[in-house]
């Protein structure tokens, strides 16, 4: 495997772990705030998130830098004020 593509794999295991994480706990403790189980709820939430966030990070990333590169071709250059 070539360095860049070891380095955007790498990247999105760790860009998917910690959108997991945040959004689980974010999520959890809006619907739970702080009660009993949700430290366990929340790992558990994470551990099935993160799998699911790395998968669809590797669709959805590719695509996302080619509609980013498309926007930036088309756009407008700014031109700089004299």
């Amino acid at each position: 495997m070539q360095d860049s593509k070891k380095l955007v794999f790498l990247a999105q295991i760790f860009i998917s772990a910690f959108m997991a994480i945040l959004m689980t706990g974010i999520m959890g403790f809006m619907h739970a705030a702080f009660s009993e189980n949700w430290l366990v709820e929340w790992g558990m939430s994470f551990l099935t998130a993160w799998p699911v966030a790395f998968v669809l990070s590797m669709i959805v990333g590719p695509l996302s830098f080619r509609i980013a590169m498309f926007i930036l071709r088309h756009m407008p250059q700014a031109t700089p004020e004299s």
